[in-house]
């Protein structure tokens, strides 16, 4: 059952879902060659504390982390390490959720450390960018699907794959709500979109084949062919004036 939110909760949500971008906006000015991902996982904690909210990512089904750190050809759930340090040329997805009021924000950016080359730089750029072309279709009365054809065509007109093991999702007073988002399929499928609907758009795009698998610590998906991975997410409340981001700063 989706779960229809009311102008008070979306409320709540907005303040959540800025601290969340709030929170991405400082983890990424520490983002450098030689930091390990565990203190950007501390950092992280630190941030929380400072706005006095609560890790949503930490101990949910069993995750031990606050925040997830994936790394080049790691796709989502990357396990921050104090050995793995960033080095000049990785690309790094940092994907941060809060529980603010008793309800969640979630949200996700892809980082360069230092230079990138040309292909990563345009993974980055067409991955953020789809992001966007799915959030566009996010208005009453169109149906679910829209928003993962808009994703799913532009991301494969420029040579890229969309994941499919992994999908966005509602949220609300849970991380995940229904309906799943796939970032692809045809167009005009599904539920028909409606006002006080809250939704986690998240394009998760690999540079080479869409497959993934998990590595053994049972959280880790890395791509298939270890070619690189980003991930783009914001949560946005579609309205009847149009979809409005909350994850925005």
């Amino acid at each position: 059952m989706i779960l229809l939110k009311s102008p008070q909760e979306i409320a709540i949500m907005r303040d959540a879902n800025r601290i969340v971008a709030e929170i991405l906006a400082e983890l990424a000015n520490r983002v450098k060659p030689g930091v390990s991902t565990w203190e950007l996982n501390e950092y992280s904690e630190t941030l929380a504390r400072k706005y006095r909210v609560r890790p949503a990512f930490k101990g949910y089904r069993g995750f031990p982390y606050a925040l997830c750190t994936s790394i080049n050809e790691e796709v989502v759930h990357g396990m921050p390490s104090r050995e793995r340090l960033l080095r000049e040329g990785d690309i790094i997805s940092l994907d941060f959720g809060v529980i603010y009021r008793g309800y969640y924000g979630d949200a996700a950016i892809t980082v360069a450390v230092g230079q990138v080359d040309k292909e990563a730089e345009r993974l980055l750029r067409t991955t953020e960018q789809s992001l966007y072309k799915g959030i566009a279709q996010a208005v009453v009365g169109n149906r679910l699907s829209d928003i993962s054809h808009a994703i799913q065509s532009y991301v494969e007109e420029r040579g890229f794959s969309v994941v499919r093991e992994f999908v966005g999702h509602g949220i609300g007073r849970s991380l995940h709500e229904s309906p799943q988002i796939p970032n692809y399929g045809s167009p005009g499928l599904g539920v028909r979109l409606k006002a006080g609907m809250v939704l986690a758009i998240e394009p998760m795009i690999n540079q080479g084949d869409s497959g993934v698998e998990i590595l053994e610590d049972g959280w880790t998906a890395v791509t298939k062919d270890r070619r690189l991975s980003a991930h783009y997410e914001h949560s946005i409340a579609i309205t009847d004036n149009g979809p409005e981001i909350l994850s925005r700063r």
